[in-house]
């Protein structure tokens, strides 16, 4: 029930029926006014006006719905348990709304790789001058193999890089777009802009797909995304160009 409102019709000596004639509406939706519903804001402004109240008075201001996509903290953005669970459209948001860097670090980021509808997001970008870094992993090197015994999958895991070379490669011939492979010992791979950092954590014995991924919006917690994006820089300082 409003019982602000109920005061001031009686303070105006005004029934239901004498607001609904003066607003011109039905004297139910007078009365679901009264029991809390509330009123379009044209109707609060007339309302208010024919009260003789303040419309804050009689309507305090709401509290802003608890949006689901609210920063979970001042570090964290989001939290997704698994990488699996952020959908193909977060992917390409984060890679469309770039507009001076992306960064990939992966050990070989296949599902990217094989998504040619990522490719192009990534190639319109770097065409529209963002710079496009691509650091995959070695597939020969005993950093990416000794992870993919740990997976459990042994050999798999050099066979998904190699393919994610091969599908990235054409991307070396746009503009802007730079691709190396690196050797180390990745504790999380990293996808990165300007804006956002989404986080995959490296958890022994699993796979990154199923492993909790963390965003984090640069603007909001800039020491957190700082000490992400020295990892990345760290990796691909060492890293080696692909070539042919």
């Amino acid at each position: 029930m409003n019982a602000a409102l109920h005061q001031a019709l009686t303070a105006s000596h005004l029934t239901e029926t004498d607001v609904a004639a003066h607003l011109a509406v039905d004297p139910k939706t007078v009365r679901r006014w009264l029991s809390g519903q509330r009123p379009y804001p044209r109707h609060r402004w007339a309302l208010a006006q024919l009260l003789q109240a303040e419309e804050e008075t009689l309507w305090p201001p709401q509290e802003p719905p608890r949006d689901e996509k609210a920063p979970l903290s001042e570090h964290a953005h989001r939290v997704y348990a698994h990488r699996w669970q952020v959908s193909r459209e977060v992917w390409h948001r984060l890679f469309e709304e770039a507009e001076q860097e992306i960064g990939i670090l992966v050990y070989s980021g296949l599902f990217l790789a094989d998504d040619a509808g990522i490719l192009d997001v990534l190639t319109a970008r770097a065409r529209a001058g963002v710079s496009v870094r691509i650091l995959l992993g070695d597939p020969d090197s005993p950093e990416l193999q000794r992870r993919g015994q740990d997976e459990g999958i042994r050999d798999a895991l050099s066979a998904r890089a190699r393919n994610a070379i091969l599908l990235f490669h054409p991307l070396a011939e746009v503009d802007g777009v730079e691709i190396r492979t690196h050797a180390t010992v990745l504790y999380n791979s990293i996808y990165l802009t300007e804006k956002r950092l989404l986080v995959n954590q490296h958890i022994y014995g699993l796979p990154a797909a199923k492993s909790p991924v963390v965003e984090i919006d640069r603007t909001t917690s800039p020491e957190m995304a700082e000490t992400y994006m020295q990892s990345f820089h760290l990796a691909w300082t060492s890293g080696k160009p692909v070539t042919e």
